[in-house]
């Protein structure tokens, strides 16, 4: 498997609208470290802080994921449209924002939506959970007897790297 950079819209991921956003939000970052640790993906996470925060924009690094807090006066859309297009390599941009996704397409990065990435994450820690019962598990089906287009290609491409 290849090493893939993936970017997450950190809020788009999770949702807006929980009680407690930083348990949230360090869930999700925790879930991003297990994942770096058994894919080696390059991970980048930007979360919203244009509402409050320090003032300007925020940048560490946890268990080997880039955890990006936007500044004020920026959306976390902006900052990761800004990362896509000056870290010139193609990214798979994890958000379910149309604007966003039309953008990356522009970019020659491939969007893929916040719900199929969390399935994907899912999926993934299942299998590496539970690799030694699947060895009784049949043939894999695939696909959709259709033609898919260029870009339903390009999202399966990038799943399929997850």
């Amino acid at each position: 498997m290849s090493i893939s950079s993936i970017i997450v819209d950190g809020y788009n991921a999770i949702g807006i609208h929980h009680g407690d956003l930083r348990k949230h939000r360090d869930s999700l970052i925790q879930a991003l470290i297990d994942y770096r640790k058994r894919s080696g993906h390059d991970i980048t996470v930007v979360f919203d802080g244009w509402r409050g925060g320090a003032g300007r924009e925020g940048r560490s690094i946890v268990g080997g994921v880039r955890v990006i807090y936007s500044g004020i006066g920026e959306k976390a859309d902006a900052v990761i449209l800004r990362i896509v297009a000056s870290e010139k390599r193609q990214w798979i941009v994890v958000t379910s924002d149309r604007d966003i996704a039309h953008s990356v397409w522009a970019s020659g990065s491939v969007p893929v939506t916040s719900e199929d990435f969390l399935r994907a994450l899912e999926r993934r820690r299942v299998l590496h959970d539970d690799a030694e019962e699947d060895d009784d598990a049949g043939p894999v089906r695939r696909g959709n007897p259709r033609q898919m287009s260029r870009k339903e290609k390009a999202i399966e491409r990038a799943l399929s790297k997850l």
